[in-house]
């Protein structure tokens, strides 16, 4: 699992989730992450990575032998419509509802979905409302 480069500059450097079954995560997560337009970084025989987060089965060397609990991560989105589209993917591989798509009263404009995953992590996609960025990440080359 060797990166060639990463992008920085967001709060959350990495996340690591040991599932259970990882050919289901795999499908529940590649599906929700091309509809975020994020691409599979990675992957061997226990892990699959994409941007800064990495999922692995319990025998990967990082793991430890031990199952992550439940966790909340939260993935950005561009807009409504890909919250939605979020939403519709993980629901069709193997995600289940935990809030559909809607307004939170988290601050205005906060527009998001939640779902289970296959191994009952609480995920989101979250679109904030209309804001500027200074750049979209940090690009770190090795």
């Amino acid at each position: 699992m060797e990166a060639q480069q990463l992008h920085r500059g967001r709060l959350i450097d990495h996340l690591q989730l040991v599932v259970r079954d990882l050919p289901a995560s795999r499908q529940f997560y590649e599906a929700v992450l091309k509809v975020l337009g994020v691409p599979i970084g990675g992957e061997g025989d226990s892990y699959f990575w994409a941007d800064e987060l990495f999922v692995s089965t319990a025998e990967s060397d990082a793991a430890l032998g031990v199952l992550t609990g439940r966790h909340h991560l939260a993935f950005q989105a561009a807009d409504r419509a890909t919250v939605e589209a979020f939403y519709r993917a993980a629901l069709a591989h193997g995600g289940t509802d935990n809030g559909a798509p809607g307004e939170r009263p988290y601050h205005p404009g906060y527009y998001a979905a939640f779902v289970l995953d296959p191994d009952g992590n609480n995920i989101e996609a979250v679109f904030h409302g209309a804001a500027r960025r200074s750049a979209p990440s940090v690009e770190i080359t090795f």
